[in-house]
């Protein structure tokens, strides 16, 4: 399984139905997830990764984002609480594709 890793400031999007906390996967790491991809994609074209930052491991699905030409990373909030991320802070992030 390839590991990839990228480091993204932390960003929240508001919508109607509440706050989406995401990182923004850096393009190159993107453009080399989906040249690896095959076979049909969850709902909303999502890729299902394990994503690792700090000392926590997570799993949880990659959605692509034609605004943001590369994939939107959730991070959840037990996430942001046990690493203490903030919004607009870096972190690094590694993950691994679950599927493809």
């Amino acid at each position: 399984m390839t590991s990839y890793s990228f480091t993204a400031p932390l960003a929240v999007w508001h919508s109607t139905q509440g706050e989406w906390w995401y990182v923004k996967v850096s393009e190159d790491v993107a453009d080399e997830v989906e040249d690896t991809l095959h076979g049909p994609r969850r709902g909303f074209g999502a890729v299902k990764v394990r994503v690792t930052c700090g000392s926590t491991t997570w799993e949880t699905s990659m959605f692509p984002s034609k605004e943001l030409a590369s994939f939107m990373l959730p991070v959840k909030q037990a996430v942001r609480r046990a690493e203490g991320l903030e919004e607009g802070h870096d972190a690094t992030y590694s993950f691994v594709v679950l599927q493809g």
